[in-house]
């Protein structure tokens, strides 16, 4: 009972903040983005969160293939964990590794529909692969979300001149 008590106050906080992401006060939309990256982080406690923040460790150290050895594990150890799969597409997309990146940015957007951090990847991989009117339909489901973000309207501008 607890747990289920806990969910709907969690779920009510998240709806909050999406809510929060359409304010026209740019403090309010920051504190909500910054918000919802802390529980997307903070989804699986610490343990999961220490094997994001050694991934990306190795990552800024130019270990890459530590920090995928890393969070691969992490994935099969937790593979609800939208994160982890959101932190490896980022990790792909690095690397140039367009078609990994998008596969893990899809895995990530099924855990959790509303990660605008996923969405964007989305389109920056479809774009990153040519396919400009799929990476314009992944920047207008961010835009959903975060209606004021100029950079998700800009690639939109962006890749429609492309067509």
């Amino acid at each position: 009972m607890e747990d289920e008590k806990s969910k709907a106050m969690d779920d009510l906080n998240v709806q909050s903040l999406l809510e929060d992401l359409k304010d026209p006060d740019q403090d309010v939309r920051q504190r909500a983005t910054d918000e919802l990256w802390h529980l997307w982080f903070e989804q699986k406690g610490i343990v999961g969160l220490e094997q994001i923040r050694r991934a990306e460790a190795c990552q800024q150290a130019g270990k890459m293939a530590e920090a995928e050895r890393i969070l691969t594990q992490l994935i099969q150890d937790l593979p609800d964990f939208a994160e982890a799969w959101n932190r490896r597409a980022v990790l792909y997309y690095t690397t140039r590794q367009f078609k990994k990146a998008l596969a893990d940015c899809k895995r990530a957007i099924r855990l959790n529909p509303i990660h605008f951090g996923a969405l964007h990847g989305m389109g920056l991989c479809y774009a990153a692969l040519g396919d400009y009117r799929l990476a314009i339909h992944a920047f207008r489901q961010v835009s959903k979300i975060q209606p004021y973000s100029l950079e998700n309207q800009r690639l939109i501008l962006e890749f429609t001149l492309r067509l």
